[in-house]
């Protein structure tokens, strides 16, 4: 077995817990922090550094060992949180990531960066806790800010300090530690895997002995390798829960009987659960001698299952101080007096397992290889420990999710793609016979189009991933911002959990993140203005998710003065737009995504350049979507982004114009009519609008935007679909329609080129190619080329039609 073979899942995990580093720091009262948030914090830099050092990624190793050393300072109490202090954690989180970049790249990591980082770490530690960090070996910088042994005591040297823990992995310890024994116990592992197992152990050391069976499965290693890096290394090929590394041989750790002996102690639990956790712990071992009473019931048992496992079953029944785990007869394992419950100090951070001699997340990095029980009595034991005991037992042993690249999931989806083109394509042969003598056949169509419908719809949620992968990045955006800016910001999001697909999340975000910007600078003003205006000094600014229909409606939501009409208007004049007074807002707010411009009267380092707002736009549109703008002076400005759910599968109406058929998203249709030549007005020159309850909307044939012979030319004779498309209506004028069905999206521009007015392209069931239509695209070319007949020069602004111009022709 290769242990390159791991990479990816080792990058993909350890981009998780970077993103939760950052969620935690972010949530993170500096006043009072939360014991909990820190322990996760902490735990997370360890995972990382376990797994970077399994796979020699030294760099990342050494800098989330400095990091890790200096967060259990500051869960430990020694290190007072300040905002400057989150700030320099979190951009600790950011040199992390850019590291386990690197490394994915197969690129070594920015040195000077490195050094950089790692002098940043040693001088806060010096400044804060007076006196610098244990740093892994090889650590930059750490004799220019290390201060005298002597002015900083440290305490004395523990066995974990020079363990081979801490040197890079494969190599000897440093510090004279040299190779030692180990015993690795497989608990309930499959033959493949345990096979996998021991493979890798045979390439970390040699293998003095094996014994055992599938329950129990242990080998005896002599290795310079840590029982931590060891621990990295498994933890990819099975759960926490079926593996127990100690020191020693297979012999002592068996403990003469085949099986270690522990002291269970159940502390002021009733009758009914006492009961059902005695039955679970006959599952898990033998009981040996079981006594005392409700106030405090002591079972023995011989199990090879370790404490942490037995810990994560009563977990879920009592609370951590009602339970006590010890190796049997070890001091301090006699039961308390009656009524006397241990009395672990909830305020003081402690180790997170002690219970059995595993290199589990230490509480201190100082002191990473374990100490006998004795040393370390069981009352201590955290309540941290129980999320973690949580977590195991979720699995059941049996893993609830599996890792699938995009790649296949793609394929999968275009495979169901086919089907639902082959279906199609049946059900237009099917319809074409009679259905008296040939019910059977069409009572299987309707069967196979639900299941294919039920198919595609079970395949495309695979590719759903809800809208928090995109919300969790901007409390980061906005602290850094608002700071920047001198304002007070809350952020607020809503539908976390609204899904989107995949691949539209990681096109949105950058679009996203610059509409926030853009709200925080423009839109939100400055504490002292908002206070003058009878408003909070903090702002307010929203992230919304939900559904509407077949699209996503995602809104950007600010709290402040709203945009300036006016002074939009005369900016457009000023760059030479087409404006007219008679604009209504919907159309003047759109006039703020034109390229370059901008109503900012100062640049910051934020915004204000008038670059961007029209790349946005175009980005959003490249997607299927559109932005929709409301805004109300001195309220604030509500940014709307509507997307289709998935780009793979689009619900459309089928039209007819000439001999062509073209498919219109029915996300976009509004209603369809049947105009009368009385609704019908000229304006000047060759434009047209039709009146629908007391609205004129521009019309838009079909024919003369995509150039198509053999249609309709009369109005009155044509139907006219009502569409929407960036928050203006259109009345298309249309020969006829088909009927609703569900198409196939094929990407026109990849496979061809661009095609004004068209969107992209479908297979229909009879096999010929529909084009998609793009409504405001549609709209646009309509447009240009009533001015190109003109003879006039096209204009990027759009004509606006007010009820005033219109005269009935």
């Amino acid at each position: 077995m290769d242990i390159t073979d791991f990479y990816d899942t080792f990058f993909e995990e350890a981009e998780e817990l970077l993103a939760d580093m950052e969620r935690y720091l972010l949530e993170l009262d500096v006043d009072d922090p939360d014991a909990e948030q820190l322990n996760a914090i902490f735990r997370a830099a360890h995972s990382i550094k376990g797994g970077a050092g399994t796979f020699g990624f030294d760099v990342l190793q050494q800098t989330t060992h400095l990091f890790e050393n200096l967060l259990d300072h500051t869960r430990q109490g020694e290190l007072t949180l300040r905002r400057d202090i989150v700030d320099t954690f979190l951009e600790t989180k950011d040199m992390l990531h850019d590291q386990l970049d690197a490394y994915r790249n197969d690129e070594e990591p920015d040195q000077e960066a490195f050094a950089r980082i790692c002098e940043t770490l040693q001088r806060l530690a010096l400044e804060e806790i007076g006196q610098a960090l244990d740093g892994a070996n090889g650590v930059p910088g750490q004799s220019s800010v290390d201060t005298p042994a002597a002015s900083a005591p440290e305490p004395a040297p523990t066995p974990g300090e020079a363990s081979p823990g801490e040197a890079s992995p494969g190599e000897p310890a440093s510090g004279g530690g040299g190779e030692k024994r180990l015993t690795v116990s497989l608990l309930n592992v499959g033959d493949k895997d345990r096979g996998l197992l021991v493979e890798e152990l045979e390439q970390l050391g040699e293998i003095e002995a094996r014994e055992g069976d599938s329950a129990c499965y242990r080998v005896t290693l002599t290795t310079a390798v840590g029982a931590e890096d060891i621990e990295a290394v498994m933890c990819f090929i099975v759960e926490p829960e079926q593996l127990r590394i100690e020191q020693g041989d297979a012999e002592a750790s068996s403990a003469g009987a085949g099986e270690p002996r522990l002291t269970v102690s159940l502390i002021n639990v009733g009758d009914k659960d006492r009961g059902l956790l005695v039955e679970e712990l006959e599952q898990l071992g033998e009981i040996e001698a079981r006594e005392g009473d409700a106030s405090c019931y002591r079972v023995t048992l011989a199990t090879a299952v370790s404490a942490e496992d037995i810990e994560a079953v009563m977990g879920f029944i009592v609370e951590p101080d009602q339970l006590r785990i010890e190796p049997a007869g070890a001091p301090g394992s006699d039961a308390p007096a009656a009524g006397e419950a241990p009395a672990p100090d909830a305020d003081e951070p402690v180790p997170e397992n002690v219970a059995e001699p595993v290199a589990a997340p230490a509480a201190d990095a100082k002191a990473e290889t374990p100490k006998p029980a004795a040393d370390k009595p069981k009352q201590d034991k955290p309540k941290q420990d129980k999320p973690k005991a949580r977590k195991a037992k979720s699995g059941g042993g049996e893993s609830t999710s599996i890792r699938v690249s995009v790649e296949k999931v793609d394929q999968i989806i275009n495979l169901v793609g086919e089907l639902i083109i082959t279906q199609s394509m049946l059900d237009q042969t099917v319809s074409e016979l009679d259905n008296v003598n040939h019910s059977g056949l069409h009572n299987g169509m309707n069967l196979l189009q639900r299941n294919a419908r039920d198919l595609q719809e079970a395949v495309m949620s695979v590719r759903m991933i809800p809208m928090d992968f995109v919300f969790s990045r901007f409390p980061r955006v906005v602290r850094e911002t608002a700071g920047k800016l001198g304002k007070e910001i809350e952020l607020v999001t809503e539908g976390e959990s609204t899904e989107l697909d995949k691949s539209l999340t990681e096109r949105i975000i950058d679009p996203l993140t610059h509409l926030v910007r853009n709200s925080l600078d423009h839109g939100i003003e400055a504490p002292d203005a908002r206070e003058a205006a009878g408003k909070p000094r903090t702002g307010k600014l929203t992230l919304s998710a939900k559904h509407q229909g077949g699209n996503i409606l995602i809104e950007v939501i600010d709290d402040g003065g709203g945009l300036n009409r006016e002074r939009i208007l005369a900016k457009a004049r000023e760059n030479g737009l087409n404006v007219s007074d008679g604009m209504s807002d919907d159309e003047v707010w759109q006039m703020i995504f034109a390229p370059g411009f901008s109503t900012a009267q100062e640049v910051s380092d934020v915004s204000g350049r008038g670059v961007g707002m029209d790349v946005v736009k175009r980005n959003i549109q490249g997607m299927g979507g559109n932005v929709q703008i409301m805004s109300r002076p001195g309220e604030g400005t509500t940014i709307r982004i509507v997307l289709p759910l998935t780009l793979a599968i689009l619900d459309g109406m089928s039209i007819k114009v000439g001999r062509e058929v073209f498919i219109l998203p029915l996300s976009a249709v509004l209603e369809s009519l049947q105009p009368s030549r009385d609704d019908l007005y000229a304006m000047a020159g060759d434009d047209v609008v039709l009146k629908v309850r007391d609205e004129y909307l521009p019309v838009v044939p079909v024919h003369e935007a995509l150039d198509v012979t053999d249609a309709k030319t009369e109005l009155d004779e044509m139907i006219a679909v009502i569409v929407q498309g960036e928050g203006r209506r259109y009345a298309l004028l249309v020969d006829e329609l088909i009927g609703q069905q569900q198409v196939v999206v094929k990407n026109l521009e990849t496979n061809y080129r661009k095609v004004p007015g068209v969107s992209a392209a479908t297979i229909l069931g009879d096999g010929s190619v529909a084009l998609i239509l793009d409504i405001t695209d549609l709209h646009r070319l309509n447009r240009a080329k009533k001015e190109a007949r003109r003879g006039q020069r096209v204009d990027a602004a759009p004509t606006t039609l007010s009820r005033k111009e219109v005269e009935p022709s």
